[in-house]
């Protein structure tokens, strides 16, 4: 659930921040993307390190 929300937030700060730098349709769907990647890695690692810690 964790990654989940990590990747739908990742996606739209993403198209956020290119549709504030006035970004084109092309370069909102690029930063969406790659926000949405990077806050799924952050998120999957938060997981594994609550799901470890948890016992």
């Amino acid at each position: 659930m964790i990654v989940i929300a990590g990747i739908v937030s990742g996606a739209i700060i993403g198209a956020l921040i290119a549709k504030r730098r006035g970004g084109k349709p092309a370069d909102l769907a690029q930063h969406a993307a790659a926000a949405a990647m990077a806050f799924g890695v952050v998120a999957m690692i938060a997981t594994v390190l609550i799901d470890r810690l948890a016992g």
